[in-house]
C-alpha cells in the first residue's frame, strides 16, 4: 500500500472516534437514556416509560447499530500507534486490540434487550418488561469493566514511551488510567439498588460516564496528532537516504 494512502486511512480511522461520540450522544438523547431511571422504579413506571418513549428507544438502537461499527477502525488505529511504542505487535497493543474488538458487544446486547421490550410492549406483562429493563441497565453499566484493561494498556503505553515526544502524551496516559479505575465500581451495581454504587449512582454511573466522554473527546485528537507525527518520521526516514546518496 502507498504510504500516503496508509496514512490517510489512519486519519479516517482516528476521525471515527468523533463519529462514535456524536452517534452515542444522539442515540441516548433520542432514547431518553442519558439519565438512567431509578433501580427502584415500579413496574408500572417502567411500562409507562417504554410506551411513552417507544419510538425514541427504537431510534436510539438504530443509531447505535449504524454507529458502533466505526469502533473497529478506531480501535485498530489505536493499536497501530501503540505498536510504534512497542516496536512491533506486543502485549499492550494486542490487549488494546482484543478488548477493543469485544467492547462494542457491551452496547449491542443490552440495547437489543431494551429494543425487544419497546418493540411490542403491549404483549408483555409489567413483570417481564421490568426484568428486561433491569437487564438492560445492569448489563450497560455493570459490564463497563470490559473497558478497564483496554484503557489501562493505552495509559501504560504512554508511560513506557521514552522518546522525546511520546506518541501518547503523559496527560492522556493518566486520563486513561483514571478512567480505568473509575469504571471498576460499575461491577457492584448487581449488589445495590440505591446509593452511589447503584446503576444510576455517582460512583457507578455519573462520574465514570462524564470521564468516559472526556476520554472519548481526547482520544481522536491524540490519535490525529500521533498520525501526523508518524507522517513526519516517515518523511525524515526518506530524506536521510536521499541526502546520503547526494553526498556519495
Amino acid at each position: 500500500m502507498r504510504q500516503d494512502l496508509y496514512l490517510r486511512l489512519e486519519r479516517l480511522s482516528a476521525w471515527c472516534g468523533f463519529i462514535l461520540l456524536v452517534g452515542f450522544i444522539a442515540a441516548f438523547t433520542a432514547g431518553h437514556l442519558l439519565t438512567p431511571m431509578s433501580p427502584t422504579e415500579s413496574p408500572d413506571g417502567i411500562v409507562a416509560f417504554l410506551n411513552d418513549h417507544r419510538t425514541g428507544i427504537l431510534t436510539c438502537v438504530v443509531i447505535m447499530v449504524l454507529t458502533v461499527p466505526f469502533e473497529y477502525p478506531y480501535v485498530v488505529v489505536t493499536s497501530l500507534q501503540m505498536r510504534r511504542v512497542e516496536g512491533g505487535w506486543g502485549l499492550l497493543s494486542m490487549i488494546q486490540l482484543t478488548t477493543g474488538v469485544v467492547a462494542p458487544l457491551g452496547f449491542f446486547f443490552p440495547l437489543a434487550i431494551l429494543a425487544a421490550a419497546a418493540y411490542r410492549p403491549e404483549i408483555h406483562s409489567a413483570d417481564v418488561l421490568s426484568a428486561m429493563s433491569d437487564t438492560f441497565w445492569l448489563m450497560l453499566v455493570g459490564n463497563a469493566c470490559i473497558f478497564v484493561l483496554q484503557v489501562w494498556s493505552i495509559g501504560y503505553a504512554s508511560f513506557v514511551d521514552h522518546r522525546s515526544k511520546p506518541i501518547f502524551p503523559r496527560w492522556y496516559g493518566w486520563l486513561s488510567i483514571v478512567l480505568g479505575v473509575l469504571l471498576i465500581p460499575g461491577a457492584f451495581v448487581y449488589l445495590h439498588q440505591s446509593g452511589p454504587l447503584a446503576w444510576d449512582g455517582l460512583l457507578a454511573n455519573v462520574i465514570p460516564t462524564a470521564t468516559y466522554f472526556v476520554w472519548k473527546i481526547a482520544t481522536p485528537i491524540v490519535l490525529l496528532r500521533a498520525v501526523k507525527q508518524e507522517e513526519t518520521e516517515l518523511a525524515e526516514k526518506e530524506t536521510v537516504p536521499e541526502a546520503h546518496l547526494a553526498t556519495s
